[in-house]
């Protein structure tokens, strides 16, 4: 209970930071214009090519909502990877800024904990930062004929939610790396793009490379869920890079106890 106890108090200190924190709230503006942008250009030209079709008297019944949710949450996937770890790359430079990551070191707090902690917070403001797109969802779909099963866009939320927390996850190591918010921040924008660049790379090689690459990247298991599949293997690909992410993190700040002992 004691660790639980910990882990919420330094989920609270650091939400409360995040609310507080102006920089946070510029990150959020951000994706909130582009994930509207593309909301209503994805939308729209979703529209246009189904009149297209119709006008052209092509046969066959054409599932918008289901086309939509897939080019839409296909954009989020990409701006999660590059703007979310603006929100993780400070968890640790600012400690180490403040002159607090040396308490937090020699404190009785557990390395786990406080990894936990910050993860958690972080996480519950890319929440609030996401919570948007159920209102663009409930707008776009009340109106659906037939009506859009909510088990397609739910299960694209979840896939958008385990993703940002494993991307976050990994930012907090880098953040625990650097002393710098800069470098964090490129570090962390450099391993994103190796992650996508994985994704791309996965279709163009030969067995038995593609199998392990496809297996290793974010994106193609948080198109799983974006497709309404909802499987273990991609569950199981998630927990491991928040659990690798948490992990490494701890063994960082274990190294930078033991070096101030």
């Amino acid at each position: 209970m004691t660790a639980i106890a910990n882990i919420f108090a330094i989920f609270q200190k650091e939400l409360q930071g995040y609310f507080a924190s102006p920089f946070a709230y510029i990150v959020a503006a951000i994706f909130w214009f582009l994930s509207g942008f593309f909301w209503i250009g994805i939308l729209i030209e979703t529209l246009q090519e189904v009149a297209f079709i119709e006008q052209q008297g092509i046969p066959g019944a054409i599932d918008v909502p289901y086309i939509f949710i897939l080019r839409y949450f296909g954009i989020l996937g990409l701006l999660a990877l590059f703007i979310f770890p603006l929100l993780s790359m400070g968890l640790y430079v600012e400690e180490r800024k403040r002159s607090t990551l040396e308490l937090l070191a020699t404190s009785p707090l557990t390395n786990w904990s406080v990894a936990v902690g910050k993860l958690l917070a972080v996480t519950a403001f890319t929440l609030f930062t996401i919570a948007p797109i159920l209102l663009y969802e409930a707008i776009a779909f009340a109106s659906a004929d037939p009506p859009m099963p909510p088990a397609v866009p739910l299960s694209a939320l979840l896939g958008i939610v385990l993703l940002a927390t494993s991307i976050l996850s990994l930012g907090m190591f880098i953040s625990s790396l650097c002393d710098n918010t800069v470098l964090s921040g490129l570090l962390t924008f450099a391993l994103m793009l190796l992650l996508w660049i994985v994704d791309l790379v996965a279709d163009r090689v030969a067995s038995p490379f593609r199998e392990i690459l496809t297996h290793l990247s974010l994106l193609k298991h948080y198109n799983n869920f974006v497709q309404g599949i909802i499987d273990s293997s991609s569950i199981v690909l998630f927990a491991s890079y928040i659990f690798l992410g948490i992990f490494l993190t701890a063994q960082s700040i274990e190294t930078f106890r033991f070096s101030r002992r």
